[in-house]
């Protein structure tokens, strides 16, 4: 299986560095999250784990290997990316939109195989999007706009999956569906997952190791009761808060919180 790593890497835009000299592996088929303030560089790390942005020093390792040396399809039969902000082209149908998630398994402009109907109807069942497969991208709400990309990401069948910001634009119920669907495939696949989240409670509920980010830096990582302490989320987030036991997951979560104040 595949394994991730970052090493010393230096990260940004033009001449403005967001993250500068960061390292850390990511655990081989588990579930990894990571957390930190708007602005703290989260998507910026996953945009250099998943290759779409170069870093200026450092390296991002796959399988030992520098994965900014890789072919694109190399890369895209092993790590499907899922960005925060994913816009299809205008006149698909759902069907089509996850049918491009086979596109790194094809040879030139191949036509569908067996193989890859059964990968999109099989995403597009665990997505809840059967019944609307016909249906065009623009009449979907934005929930289901969001189901259709994840599904897309599941069809093209990788082993390690990258998600920024899954639950986006999902109701309370969705959000459970995708990331119960997304421990599913960790568990019983054996699929390693990284994503950013930023409810507290759902990234320790469902993550077996944990990143947390403040101004570009790695501020602490590890498992949810290593990083979900109140010393931690002062630290990351200057809030004072108080910490329960999920009753589901037995991990620690936010049960409440308020700013923190130094002089109270």
């Amino acid at each position: 299986m595949s394994i991730l790593k970052v090493d010393q890497v230096a990260i940004g835009y033009s001449n403005a560095l967001i993250i500068d000299d960061l390292s850390v592996s990511i655990p081989e088929k588990k579930i990894t999250t990571i957390i930190g303030p708007n602005g703290c560089g989260k998507s910026t790390l996953l945009k250099a784990i998943s290759r779409v942005l170069k870093t200026k020093s450092g390296a991002v390792y796959l399988d030992g290997r520098a994965i900014h040396q890789l072919q694109t399809k190399e890369v895209a039969k092993k790590m499907a990316i899922l960005p925060q902000s994913a816009e299809a082209p205008a006149g698909l149908t759902v069907f089509e939109l996850v049918s491009y998630g086979r596109f790194p398994h094809q040879s030139g402009f191949g036509s569908l195989k067996k193989e890859d109907y059964e990968y999109i109807y099989w995403a597009l069942d665990v997505t809840g999007l059967m019944e609307f497969k016909d249906r065009s991208i623009e009449a979907l709400s934005g929930g289901q706009r969001q189901r259709v990309w994840i599904a897309m990401a599941l069809a093209q069948g990788t082993e390690i999956l990258i998600l920024d910001e899954p639950t986006t634009y999902l109701d309370l119920a969705h959000q459970l569906d995708i990331l119960l669907l997304l421990q599913r495939l960790n568990e019983e696949e054996g699929r390693t997952i990284v994503m950013v989240l930023h409810d507290l409670n759902h990234a320790s509920r469902f993550s077996d190791y944990m990143i947390a980010m403040k101004d570009g830096a790695l501020m602490m990582e590890g498992t949810p009761e290593e990083v979900m302490t109140c010393l931690n989320l002062q630290s990351v987030f200057n809030i004072d808060a108080s910490i329960a036991t999920c009753p589901f997951s037995k991990n620690p979560i936010c049960l409440s919180y308020q700013l923190f104040q130094k002089n109270k």
